[in-house]
């Protein structure tokens, strides 16, 4: 055989044509990357953010307030008709 093998070369092929493949290959795709990873984060953040307010006591009295007055419409219509 030889001192490299089949995966040898394709390695070096693959990081020959990310360095060389076109100009602003490597910022472009670390651009991508960090966008990728701050949309993450904000994600994290929205969803701990909502979870915060769900479990608040003052959602929790909004939310029985709301079905009071849904339970309120429900038998006025029951009434009327």
């Amino acid at each position: 055989m030889g001192a490299f093998s089949i995966w040898h070369w394709v390695i070096v092929l693959v990081v020959v044509l990310v360095l060389f493949g076109g100009k602003g290959k490597i910022s472009a795709l670390m651009g991508d990357f960090g966008k990728g990873l701050k949309s993450f984060k904000k994600g994290m953040k929205d969803e701990e953010g909502d979870a915060a307010d769900a479990s608040s006591p003052d959602a929790e009295k909004l939310a029985d307030d709301k079905s009071e007055a849904v339970n309120k419409n429900a038998s006025e219509e029951n009434k009327s008709t």
